[in-house]
């Protein structure tokens, strides 16, 4: 097919397009118009549907336009990967094509759309076709007459038809290409998917009808509004006229106006009427400002507890529907979410609305991402990120992506930041967007990460940006940013906390710092939702693809399975955690009162929240409540009386639920927002049963093992591994292979920057080597000493354990291990260990899991946030988080005792504090299956007894797991094992 090759010429972006303006929809009907719903509009014609579809491997094997046939239809908006065409292909920071702009292959997959409407065409009207969204570019013909070619994938794009249309049937077709020289700047870290994927529709207009206004507001209740034609404007708070104005400039007034936030999104409407039409806007009344390097909404300081959102759907990929979009926002309402960044572009232009309507900050990033500089050979962030920062072919399209964010979403509410991108690099072409932003909108702040970045040849001017911004910066850096004191600008981290997999662990390390730091406006989880594409189901389990699935050439694996959330949104624990570290209210202890802190920064939690009450001793429930929460106003403490008089022996804890105690915006009243658990008294809660048993021990060796024998029980020590090879209780064996040594976990995906090392080091492969063996019977039964040395095949020693084994006469196992790690001054340190203990393969019957200490939720030293200490009955099955990728998962911190049994058959752990991990699935299985549906059962119920494991941090792009964390060099652990 012969083209103007618009799509390889920076220079022409838009051919036959209107100027950018503000988003809105026109109605013939004041009534239609308050109404607030497209549908009631006859000035809206939806182009939704069943469109006539070509596709082609290659712009030049597509058919001349009058020589195409169509055999096939597509469904408009969707992505045509979704639909069985072309392939599904992910990659993170890399270009999926040849770098050489602006030109793009010539194998670039295309496809042509068609379209038929009947249009009673009226004289006196103007018509307009609307894009909401096409990726990456698209060629329009009307009637075979070329109306135009836009590019920017998720940028409305508005064209005038009128002269091409007539009065009966009308033809559109749309010529759609996979790439453009717009892809250099679209190179987000998503699968890479083509197509009309948004909304579609063409606007009946009045001649000299209004094209674009702006509205401003102030806190002090005064709406101003700047129209391009003169019209007449009336203003509602509910269904009541509270001020009416006419002209092209208008000041209205709110009288005691109620201010817009993300906690009371309260909205008035805005009706303009020029001629015939009427068109509505939402308006909330909001003032967004920076004194002395706080960030502050009408004149309050407030926080940003955000989430970074794609347009994600295992099966429709970018094509998002109002439903699928509002399922996201409840969750995060139900989670204490309050902030989105639109990563990395502009999302659908009602989603902004529904942000004003529900209460959501919103960060809106223009379409920009141009991180493939540094990825290929000899690219950096230092040498070649600025390559088509500063490149002045692209200077123009820059600005235009810039342009079109501000100017589309320039009247919504919850927008209180601009964004020019993201890991773009910063050159000249961003300054000079970021100071036309400054120039055109002053009311609203600016941002760009990339700007952090200066390369050699550019001294970067960040002077248009209002906030230094970050991703994935340690606290130590944090803390080092504020002792700064040349540093004035707010702080912000645009992406923290990366949560894949099992994820992510640390937060209260930077929750802490957004406390600490007023400057410290918030900051924005890496990332809402897994990105995967749902390929049916598999042994009885959804499938879900990654890069690397589909064959494709290049691609990133499975770094696109980072959210908080499943692809079907379903939590991850990593999201129940990033809740409860936002709870709206925290409690402490201070002396025999009750202390809570207003965590809100608007609302009085007394208005909104019932605190329940539930006080256990030794995990077991003695009485619960509720407790009255006196007024406290946002970031006040108030303080109440604990429920309870003396205390017996036992182990205490209160636990404080906040329960929200009326209907809020997509969260009903009921709900459990979150809790605090205090200690309130110490003690041991399981206590090893007593030595009752005075039959003595009898016992037999030789060089390799020990054979002790009791009453109901006989236990077979391995004196060349140090540790048990059988165990059997009653006649019956508990342990079907013997016991190991284990130091080794399935990685997490955020261990994924150490695994290879851990690998390496030998640690999956271990050989435990015991020497020194000493048998010394005793009055209750028969001590076990020896030295072990951990190491593997062509390794050196890497774990030293002094171990003492006692066997008392009942048959219980205590054990108690001084353990040096690392301890060989004159080598390379070696990769810190991803965990220590012990691990049993106990038959598959022994299903039943009862523990005491941190659950219900995974936990781990630093993600326990979600979970509490309690008394928890579940089952082997129950406890397993079948993740994506497989991985170490349900693992649980902070316990003292656990019984895993089979009817009447119990294997019981006590201790001071250890963690211990059930499941049906070996942790080499999980380390060696790629998918969840491809793990098999290893036909025993795996037990592990660990001192501790290594904590979970975010390391899978975050800073390395701190060293508070990782198991220390030196350590001493005591655990006892009884058998029933």
């Amino acid at each position: 097919m012969k083209l103007n090759r618009y799509f390889e010429d920076p220079d022409i972006l838009h051919v036959g397009c209107e100027e950018p303006r503000a988003y809105y929809i026109p109605y013939s009907d004041q009534t239609a118009a308050l109404s607030g719903d497209i549908k009631n509009s006859d000035r809206y014609t939806a182009l939704n549907g069943k469109w006539n579809f070509k596709y082609c491997k290659s712009i030049y094997k597509m058919p001349e336009l009058s020589d195409i046939e169509y055999d096939e239809k597509i469904d408009v908006p969707s992505c045509w990967q979704c639909k069985g065409y072309d392939t599904h292909n992910y990659v993170n920071t890399r270009y999926p094509f040849p770098y050489d702009p602006p030109y793009v292959p010539h194998e670039n997959p295309c496809a042509m759309y068609e379209k038929k409407l009947n249009i009673k065409k009226q004289n006196g009207k103007r018509y307009y076709i609307n894009f909401e969204g096409v990726d990456s570019c698209f060629y329009l013909w009307v009637n075979d007459s070329f109306a135009g070619y836009s590019q920017v994938s998720h940028s409305t794009s508005e064209i005038d038809i009128t002269p091409l249309l007539k009065s009966g049937k009308n033809k559109f077709n749309v010529l759609v290409l996979k790439w453009c020289d717009g892809s250099y700047l679209e190179d987000q870290d998503k699968f890479r998917m083509s197509g009309i994927f948004r909304d579609v529709y063409i606007l009946t207009r009045d001649e000299g009808h209004i094209k674009d206004f702006r509205i401003n507001t102030s806190t002090d209740g005064t709406i101003s509004v700047e129209c391009d034609k003169d019209a007449q404007f009336a203003l509602y708070d509910k269904n009541e006229l509270i001020d009416e104005a006419a002209g092209a400039r208008v000041m209205l007034t709110v009288p005691n106006p109620n201010l817009w936030t993300a906690e009371t999104p309260y909205l008035y409407t805005l009706l303009i009427k020029c001629g015939d039409e009427y068109i509505v806007q939402k308006i909330g009344l909001r003032e967004v400002s920076i004194e002395n390097g706080v960030v502050l909404l009408n004149g309050k300081k407030f926080k940003l507890k955000g989430v970074n959102r794609h347009d994600s759907d295992p099966v429709t990929g970018y094509t998002i529907s109002r439903q699928q979009a509002l399922k996201d926002l409840t969750i995060m309402k139900q989670h204490n979410i309050n902030a989105i960044r639109t990563s990395h572009y502009p999302n659908a232009p009602w989603f902004t609305e529904l942000c004003d309507e529900l209460g959501f900050y919103v960060c809106d990033e223009s379409d920009i991402e141009i991180h493939g500089v540094t990825s290929f050979y000899g690219g950096s962030q230092e040498e070649t990120f600025g390559l088509l920062a500063g490149d002045t072919r692209f200077k123009k399209a820059i600005l235009d992506r810039v342009r079109r964010n501000v100017k589309r979403d320039i009247n919504r509410t919850c927008v209180i930041m601009w964004s020019l991108g993201n890991e773009g690099g910063m050159g000249v072409n961003f300054e000079n967007a970021g100071r036309w932003v400054k120039e055109y909108d002053s009311t609203r702040l600016t941002h760009y990460e990339s700007a952090v970045w200066e390369t050699l040849v550019h001294k970067n001017d960040t002077s248009m940006l209002d906030v230094y911004s970050t991703m994935y910066a340690s606290p130590a850096s944090i803390v080092e940013y504020f002792n700064d004191k040349n540093n004035k600008k707010p702080y912000m981290m645009c992406e923290f906390l990366h949560a894949m997999g099992n994820g992510p662990g640390g937060i209260y390390d930077y929750l802490d710092l957004i406390d600490k730091y007023d400057g410290f406006v918030g900051a924005f989880v890496w990332e809402w939702c897994d990105h995967a594409i749902y390929m049916g189901r598999k042994n009885g389990k959804a499938q879900y693809f990654y890069g690397g699935d589909f064959n494709e050439v290049v691609h990133d694996v499975n770094f696109c399975m980072d959210g908080l959330v499943y692809p079907d949104r379903t939590p991850h624990t990593g999201l129940k955690e990033y809740k409860n570290a936002l709870r709206p209210i925290r409690a402490a202890l201070e002396g025999k009162k009750l202390t809570f802190e207003n965590r809100l920064d608007f609302s009085d939690i007394s208005e909104l929240y019932d605190v329940k009450y539930e006080i256990t001793r030794n995990g077991e429930k003695i009485c619960d409540g509720e407790i009255v929460l006196p007024p406290a106003a946002p970031h006040e403490t108030v303080s109440a009386e604990l429920p309870y008089d003396e205390l017996e022996q036992g182990e205490y804890f209160i636990k404080l639920t906040y329960i929200l105690k009326k209907d809020m915006p997509l969260v009903s009243s009921g709900t459990e927002m979150g809790f605090d658990q205090i200690k309130l008294q110490s003690a041991k809660p399981f206590n090893v049963p007593e030595n009752r048993c005075t039959v003595p021990l009898s016992y037999v060796e030789n060089e390799a093992s020990a054979t002790i024998s009791g009453e109901n029980f006989k236990y077979v020590f391995n004196k060349l591994t140090g540790i048990w090879d059988a165990l059997e209780f009653n006649g019956k064996s508990v342990i079907e292979k013997p016991m190991q040594w284990n130091i080794m976990r399935a990685g997490t995906d955020n261990d994924r920057n150490v695994i290879n090392s851990w690998i390496n080091a030998g640690y999956a492969r271990i050989i435990p080597i015991a020497r020194e063996t000493e048998m010394i019977p005793t009055e209750d039964g028969i001590k076990i000493k020896t030295n072990i040395n951990i190491t593997a095949v062509s390794m050196r020693s890497m774990l030293k354990l002094k171990a003492k084994w006692v066997v008392r006469n009942d048959g219980v196992i205590k054990l108690s291990v001084k353990a040096v790690f690392n301890d060989n001054k004159p080598y390379k340190p070696l990769p810190f260990l991803p965990r220590f203990g012990i691990r049993a393969f106990l038959p598959d019957t022994y299903k039943n899991v009862r523990y005491y200490g941190y659950g219900p939720y995974e936990s781990y030293s630093d993600k326990h946030i979600a979970s509490y200490i309690g008394l928890f009955d579940s089952t082997v099955k129950e406890q397993f988080e079948d993740y994506i990728k497989p991985q170490e998962n349900s693992s649980h911190y902070g316990c003292k005792y656990l019984s895993v049994s089979s009817g009447s058959a119990s294997i019981e752990a006590f201790g001071k504090s250890f963690m211990f991990n059930t499941s049906e699935y070996t942790q080499e299985e999980l380390m060696n299956k790629k998918h969840n549906f491809e793990i098999e059962k290893c036909g025993s119920t795996v037990l592990c007894l660990d001192y501790k494991q290594a904590g979970i941090g975010s390391n899978s792009c975050g800073p390395h797991l701190p060293a508070s964390e990782q198991l220390e060099n030196k350590f001493k652990w005591k655990l006892t094992i009884k058998l029933s």
